[in-house]
């Protein structure tokens, strides 16, 4: 019958150890630092960057968190013991390059090496966001960049709405809505943030009672005024998304300029009786609104919600997938709609995709910022440039 040392000695024979100075000269490389220490273990200090995933549940989730087998890994723990064996079911899941860090974390520490006590969730915050901690997608450091993110709405209307209640719920940690309007009786068949007792309040107003009434920890600030040339600027600077819930084009294009111009994405979209629209504008990475509408459509061609009217329910779902694309931006998972546009049917219940290229004649682009000039635009809405 074997002891436990004897089986710490056969894990031992069988992996690659490594010193803390050969491990630090690997993490320089570019491995991958696996902690595999308990959670009150990490949260009294950690190394940058560290993939932290506790012994116990190494099995089960060390596939979602490090898919790629070829990726090198540096195991660690306390001491050196639970790498060990860590390294070993890491190599026999097919893990090609592995090795155990030995004197682990208190070694490291004791020598005078780079360490920090790593930011985590309060245990309210583990309990209101355990269902996004049991994605590998999102966990714990996704969730922490959702608290820290900043997403402007361009309304508080059909489409602000709903993507304001998922991004509230989600955890986004700054919620900037702008909208000079108020609540009217006739908003209430589809702008689900108000409700009767608010007809006649400014929108902005009641916007954020019901935003910090889902979750209070949201810091919801408000402009209650027009989006304008005077404006713009100084109020898009500083968040990480934009959703875009304009219901004009004078809107739109005075957004996407401001918008190039700061490098800051937009998820557009838009509606129209039983049609949604949605893509993602990256000025960084892909096509912008000018890409995709040069110059607007004549009025009678592009009737509003008000002239057309619209399904109830189709903002609901066209914004939902808004609130979707930037928590898919924020936390740098997934495919975003990047140059590609999303139509939804509701009567067919069908989704198109099509593809969107920015165009070579277009100027307003990110690597001319310097020369936007942004204003209030009209006629063509031809850009403007110094």
């Amino acid at each position: 019958m074997a002891s436990f040392r004897d089986l710490l000695m056969q894990a031992k024979s069988q992996i690659r150890e490594v010193d803390t100075a050969a491990g630090e000269e690997l993490l320089r490389s570019g491995w991958t630092l696996l902690d595999v220490r308990e959670p009150d273990e990490y949260e009294q200090g950690a190394i940058a960057g560290a993939v932290h995933i506790p012994r116990g549940q190494l099995e089960s989730s060390i596939e979602n968190r490090i898919a790629d087998r070829s990726r090198p890994i540096v195991a660690m723990c306390a001491g050196g013991v639970r790498s060990a064996f860590a390294a070993v079911t890491l190599q026999q899941l097919g893990y090609s390059e592995v090795a155990s860090m030995a004197g682990g974390f208190n070694k490291w520490k004791d020598e005078g090496r780079d360490w920090q006590r790593p930011r985590t969730l309060t245990d309210d915050q583990r309990n209101r966001y355990q269902r996004h901690l049991l994605v590998p997608e999102v966990g714990e450091e996704g969730q922490i960049k959702l608290l820290d993110a900043k997403i402007l709405l361009l309304g508080a209307g059909g489409l602000g709405s709903p993507a304001a209640l998922y991004l509230a719920a989600a955890g986004v940690g700054t919620l900037g809505v702008v909208d000079m309007d108020v609540v009217d009786e006739s908003n209430l068949q589809r702008q689900i943030m108000h409700n009767v007792d608010r007809v006649g309040d400014r929108k902005v107003d009641s916007a954020k009672k019901t935003l910090t009434a889902l979750n209070p920890e949201v810091n919801v600030v408000t402009y209650d005024t027009r989006l304008g040339a005077d404006n713009v600027l100084e109020i898009l600077d500083g968040y990480d998304v934009v959703i875009d819930g304009a219901d004009n084009f004078p809107s739109r294009y005075l957004l996407n300029d401001a918008s190039v111009k700061l490098g800051i994405p937009v998820v557009h979209g838009s509606i129209f009786r039983f049609e949604g629209q949605v893509t993602v504008f990256d000025p960084l990475d892909g096509p912008t609104y000018r890409d995709m509408l040069p110059e607007p459509p004549p009025a009678e061609l592009a009737p509003s919600c008000a002239e057309a009217g619209v399904l109830g329910v189709l903002p609901g779902i066209v914004g939902s997938v808004q609130a979707l694309e930037a928590i898919k931006l924020i936390l740098g998972v997934g495919d975003p709609l990047r140059g590609r546009l999303l139509v939804f049917d509701a009567l067919e219940m069908s989704f198109r995709e099509f593809k969107l290229r920015a165009d070579p004649a277009n100027e307003v682009r990110h690597d001319n910022r310097d020369r936007i000039v942004v204003r209030e635009l009209d006629g063509l809405c031809m850009p403007t440039l110094t």
